[in-house]
């Protein structure tokens, strides 16, 4: 639902004529926590006796309204504006007085004991910590499932492995997608190492981080507040000063999608590359028919979720790259690139948990194995003479390889004719003996 007459006031109109710069907001859910945020710090500043208790429950409910996105057009300002977000944190001040009502002044009554420079990265981090916590993570876990699901279903499937792009000595399938799953167990670690330090937001700090103009129990009221009313793991930061100066918690979570925005390329690059075909590439699985893969070439079918998932994770990196220019824009007490940091933070999150979700449900989840196609390669693969080193030696089993590579013959078929024993060869080149971890 949306209101229909304009809530913001002076400052809001200023901002927007002055960053007419991408059409693009402030992400929602920063505005929603902002408004939060200002909810309970009202309720706060009545308790401590501070502000009229009329006053704190109309701003309460009126910061409830935006929470539940009753007005998210009164939020028009470009997300490329000042640094600090202090437009946004007046725009959010300005229409929670006007939904109040009488008397209620935007920056006495709706901003006490606050300043842009400690709510509006509040705001920030918490936005973050919830789309990480609640639809990034889960969507991470279903992936991770389904590749693990996968890893079981095609555990004695055996296949070529490959090293440089060219063969090597065999190895299970679902070896491989277990790897796969691991990948994505270990990014979900690594997201989720980020949260306790993300979780630590600077409210209190006021301007500097001296806190002046709040009252000293004031952040922890809100705190408590805010984590009772979200579940949400929300505590002070280490030091008040790092807090207000630095993003560097925000760095630490894009890195953390960054590297499994790398992982993700790795794992679908691979399944695209055992998909390829069906006939004149490597036709070692088959992905789900989802859709035509061409207007022009009937019955063609592309891996048209791995791409999805490619191109999400190639903007997850150049976000990142963003953000860690955005994270080098403090100097002194204040960060001034939060906007920045928000905008590509929170698109990372939200893209990375609908394409791990997607790709789980659409790719990995309908994915077949053609097991006499990835024997085949197995068997025929010259790598697997490897296997033959302790036998007869290096030497000899590389001349067995390049005698079979330049005949066209069968390794066994080599190996009989220069003497090794049959014997030997069974008990060497035993396909699934070779996946086998010995060590």
């Amino acid at each position: 639902m949306t209101t229909m007459q304009q809530l913001w006031g002076g400052e809001t109109d200023k901002a927007v004529k002055n960053f007419p710069v991408s059409g693009e907001r402030v992400p929602t859910r920063v505005v929603h926590w902002l408004a939060r945020i200002k909810g309970d710090a009202a309720v706060v500043n009545a308790e401590l006796g501070l502000l009229d208790q009329a006053i704190a429950d109309r701003i309460a409910a009126a910061a409830n309204e935006i929470v539940d996105g009753q007005h998210d057009d009164q939020f028009p300002i470009d997300v490329f504006q000042t640094g600090s977000g202090t437009s946004t944190n007046m725009n959010v001040n300005e229409v929670l007085a006007s939904i109040a009502g009488e008397g209620v002044h935007a920056n006495d009554h709706v901003n006490m004991g606050q300043s842009s420079n400690d709510t509006f990265p509040s705001a920030v981090h918490l936005a973050a910590l919830d789309v990480a916590t609640h639809e990034l993570l889960p969507a991470l876990t279903k992936l991770e499932a389904s590749l693990a699901a996968k890893a079981t279903e095609f555990a004695d499937v055996v296949k070529s492995g490959r090293t440089h792009m060219m063969d090597a000595v065999p190895v299970m399938l679902g070896q491989e997608f277990a790897g796969y799953s691991a990948q994505v167990r270990l990014g979900k670690e690594r997201v989720a190492a980020t949260l306790e330090h993300v979780g630590q937001i600077p409210l209190g700090g006021t301007a500097t981080g001296t806190g002046l103009n709040t009252h000293p129990e004031f952040a922890a009221k809100v705190r408590a507040r805010l984590e009772a009313a979200t579940g949400l793991t929300i505590s002070a930061p280490l030091d008040a000063f790092e807090a207000q100066a630095s993003r560097d918690a925000l760095v630490e979570l894009s890195g953390a999608l960054k590297v499994l925005a790398v992982s993700s390329i790795k794992l679908s690059n691979d399944i695209r590359l055992m998909g390829s075909g069906p006939r004149a590439g490597l036709g070692e699985i088959e992905l789900p028919s989802l859709q035509k893969g061409s207007s022009i070439m009937p019955g063609k079918v592309n891996p048209v979720m791995v791409e999805m998932l490619q191109q999400v994770s190639a903007q997850v990196i150049g976000n990142d790259t963003a953000i860690t220019h955005g994270g080098i824009q403090g100097a002194f007490e204040l960060n001034v690139a939060i906007p920045l940091i928000a905008r590509n933070l929170l698109q990372s999150l939200h893209f990375l948990a609908n394409a791990a979700e997607l790709f789980a449900q659409n790719c990995v989840d309908g994915i077949t194995a053609n097991t006499e196609q990835l024997e085949t390669y197995a068997e025929g693969s010259l790598a697997v003479a490897t296997a033959l080193n302790p036998f007869i030696g290096y030497d000899k089993a590389s001349q067995i390889v390049t005698e079979a590579h330049a005949s066209g013959r069968t390794l066994r078929e080599v190996a009989l004719e220069l003497g090794v024993e049959q014997k030997v060869l069974d008990e060497a080149l035993n396909m699934r003996a070779m996946t086998t971890n010995q060590h």
